[in-house]
């Protein structure tokens, strides 16, 4: 064979089989069901209401119409309850992974006493519903001059996504090589340099999806920041967006354009970070 030629390529290409093109339809079906609500919220937001009136939420807009955007956006003070959202599920995010790390390295790799306790008791306050917890948070932010301040719910959910982190992290560090822990411990390096120079780095994908996840969560939440925030200077996306639709003035294509305005801060914080979100599960995967 001439040394010039390049040498062909062998095709590993599968053969699909028909199941494999079953669950391909079945996928994109199941895409389209899912895509359908919020295309149908972003058909009504641009759409006016005698355009709304005549063709029904399923024809398109004979005309573009921002009235509803900008009705909206300045009805509640949008860029105020944008801060707001950001503000809280940011430092909800921080906040609950640095406590589930430090919870996490002291259950999983400090190896406390009842351990297992202590994990069963964390799973179990991940499972207690938000209504329960209302009252006795209600009495208890009232008596520290906390209610009504977006730091009761920095610290409510701070403690809830914690102990799910904290969970999840200790069953992860209980895995933890401890090879690599003896070796940096004949290096010199104390528990906190341990901690902060071995275990969080070999741990940032997990920490990063936890952060994302945190964060998502953190700004959907209606139910405790609907109770706790009364004022309207402290309200959040989610509840300006319930207590605006409440409003009788409100008509479907504003509410379909605040919903709008809602979803996208989301949608582009996903999209920003949606690298970092896959880079951190498939590393999970590996490990």
């Amino acid at each position: 064979m001439p040394t010039g030629e390049p040498a062909p390529k062998r095709r590993n290409r599968r053969r699909r089989r028909p199941a494999d093109w079953v669950i391909l339809a079945l996928a994109i079906v199941f895409g389209v069901l899912i895509a359908f609500p919020f295309l149908l919220i972003v058909i009504n937001s641009f759409k006016s209401p005698a355009d709304y009136a005549t063709g029904g939420p399923l024809a398109l807009p004979t005309e573009l119409y921002f009235d509803g955007l900008v009705n909206f956006w300045e009805r509640v003070n949008f860029p105020e309850k944008l801060w707001n959202s950001i503000y809280t599920s940011g430092l909800v995010a921080l906040f609950a992974v640095v406590i589930s790390v430090l919870n996490a390295f002291a259950i999983g790799i400090g190896r406390v006493r009842g351990r297992t306790w202590i994990i069963v008791l964390f799973l179990l306050a991940n499972m207690l519903p938000q209504e329960a917890l209302l009252y006795p948070l209600y009495y208890m932010f009232k008596e520290v001059g906390l209610y009504n301040t977006t730091w009761a719910i920095i610290i409510i959910f701070t403690v809830i996504q914690s102990a799910f982190g904290t969970y999840l992290l200790a069953s992860v560090y209980g895995t933890f090589p401890k090879e690599v822990l003896e070796a940096a411990a004949l290096d010199g390096a104390n528990r906190w340099q341990i901690l902060w120079r071995v275990v969080v780095p070999i741990s940032r994908p997990t920490l990063s999806v936890l952060l994302i996840f945190f964060f998502i969560w953190t700004w959907n939440e209606f139910l405790i920041p609907l109770t706790f925030l009364v004022s309207n200077d402290n309200q959040t996306v989610p509840v300006a967006i319930s207590v605006l639709q409440g409003d009788r003035l409100m008509d479907v294509t504003t509410t379909s354009a605040s919903a709008l305005l809602g979803v996208i801060p989301t949608l582009i914080f996903f999209f920003i970070f949606q690298r970092t979100l896959t880079r951190g599960i498939t590393a999970g995967a590996v490990k």
